[in-house]
């Protein structure tokens, strides 16, 4: 089984024994942003040797020799020096372009003055059933490199996070407005770090100590988050303003149709594979490893599926294949859309 560690591990690594190289992987890309920080701060404090201590390549100028290139200089006025790959694409790479990657990451060892990092983004490297079954990019990759997971924050934690981070601006804000915010200005935790300092900001100016909800409302900006999972309930819940109003939002994106009903299909259709593993006593965890989904996502879905009976996400399904189509066969714009939310 592929090691794999936490982002609390890595931070207490990096502060007694780094190890030669990670790979930093999972949904939450700003919790990976930060690590890289606090890595910088430790190994490469002083700017003005940046040049040679904090080494950065990024996918439009990477090759595996200039990673090499970049180990084997000894660090200037320090003992280890930092160099972080970011922007490659490990889902598109060709078995040839990955073992090359590899044969570099295999001298690691031989340079044991750096700290080397690989950022992988959100959507740039399929982890697969973890932690049975990882992928072979990721598995390939551990060989020589220690995985770290940054998994996507619970609501819980996010929460707490939004505390400590106006307490870390001198800013009160009570856990029912930490929560208000995250629902007012979305989970992305980089959105909210901006919202966060932007509220701030005003507090102080205004000469207070705490922040209140009408400040949030009156300062922030309101998330714009309606995704596929929140326009397929509306639909199946028969919430007809609220789906057309976000059918409205997709239209005002220029979002094309067929996308926008290929998304809901899917969404439909895990709707009916969660309820059959469901029944069939199939654990969350094994279902979200199956699907490539995030734990609590299916507990979502199953609490959602409380209220929708097996017929109607049939005569969902078959809807969904009618509207298909239509679209396709006529230009009809978003018309059959506006037909399938009304239908159901």
């Amino acid at each position: 089984m592929l090691p794999i560690i936490k982002e609390s591990d890595f931070r207490k690594e990096l502060k007694s024994a780094p190890r030669a190289g990670y790979l930093f992987f999972g949904e939450e890309d700003y919790l990976k942003a930060f690590a890289v920080k606090q890595a910088r701060e430790l190994i490469s404090p002083d700017p003005s040797l940046a040049f040679f201590n904090d080494m950065r390549l990024d996918a439009v100028e990477f090759t595996p020799q200039k990673l090499l290139d970049a180990l084997t200089p000894l660090p200037m006025m320090a003992d280890r020096k930092l160099i972080t790959v970011s922007g490659l694409n490990f889902n598109a790479m060709r078995p040839n372009e990955l073992e090359e990657l590899c044969e570099v990451l295999g001298e690691l060892e031989a340079y044991d003055y750096n700290l080397l990092i690989l950022i992988a983004s959100a959507d740039c490297l399929d982890p697969g059933y973890l932690p049975k079954r990882p992928s072979t990019p990721l598995t390939k990759l551990g060989e020589y490199l220690a995985p770290v997971q940054f998994e996507r924050c619970t609501t819980a934690k996010l929460t707490a996070w939004i505390g400590k981070h106006f307490a870390h601006n001198g800013v009160e804000a009570s856990p029912a407005l930490c929560a208000q915010m995250a629902d007012y200005c979305g989970h992305s935790m980089f959105t909210l770090a901006g919202e966060i300092d932007k509220l701030c900001f005003y507090t102080q100016y205004h000469g207070k100590a705490q922040a209140t909800e009408e400040d949030m409302r009156l300062v922030c900006c309101p998330a714009n988050e309606y995704d596929a999972f929140a326009f397929t309930n509306a639909i199946m819940d028969g919430r007809q303003d609220v789906a057309l109003s976000i059918l409205a939002d997709y239209r005002f994106r220029r979002i094309q149709p067929v996308i926008i009903l290929g998304d809901v299909t899917r969404v439909i259709c895990d709707m009916i594979t969660i309820r059959a593993m469901t029944s069939d006593g199939t654990p969350n965890k094994e279902i979200a490893q199956i699907l490539k989904m995030h734990e609590f996502k299916v507990g979502l879905y199953q609490k959602s599926l409380r209220n929708v009976s097996e017929k109607r996400l049939r005569r969902a399904f078959e809807a969904c294949l009618a509207t298909d189509a239509s679209i396709k066969l006529s230009p009809l714009g978003y018309t059959p859309l506006e037909k399938l939310i009304c239908s159901l």
